[in-house]
């Protein structure tokens, strides 16, 4: 499906979304209207899900990272489309799984601080009935990438 020249396309991208198409298509030896119909074929099959600019959560002070496990006593679809609902409508919520295991749900959540947390873990057990909520504050962040393996 990906040949070596659409990897190398695709990795400049994930470093780089602005960058020029025509020194995409230099860096990876075709000329600019090859790599741009790639481009638009990486895109057309859902490859590029879209292009994006990755914000600096500490200089917009969202120093505060956590990690939140939720625990429910209701599993069913309607509790679940209720609670993704709610869920979906907390803007500081970054990421939001459905997990197998003693966690049902973990969220990854940014805020100011702990008071401004505290805001958003109110708006949280309001959305839906929940059994546990646990909050894990991240020390120190060690690696943070949106860059996704693109193996051979």
């Amino acid at each position: 499906m990906l040949d070596t020249t659409d990897r190398r396309i695709l990795a400049l991208l994930q470093e780089d979304a602005t960058i020029a198409i025509a020194d995409i298509a230099e860096r990876v030896g075709l000329s600019a209207t090859p790599c741009w119909k790639r481009i638009k074929r990486l895109e057309q099959a859902g490859i590029i899900d879209r292009r994006v600019a990755i914000l600096n959560r500490a200089r917009l002070g969202l120093g505060v990272t956590v990690i939140v496990a939720v625990r429910t006593a209701r599993h069913s679809e309607d509790w679940l489309q209720t609670f993704a609902e709610g869920v979906a409508r907390i803007p500081e919520v970054l990421e939001f799984y459905r997990m197998s295991g003693e966690i049902d749900y973990l969220l990854k959540i940014v805020a100011h601080d702990i008071a401004d947390y505290d805001r958003i873990y109110r708006k949280l057990t309001k959305v839906a009935d929940l059994r546990d909520v646990s909050s894990s504050f991240a020390m120190q962040e060690i690696k943070s990438t949106t860059s996704l393996p693109l193996f051979e």
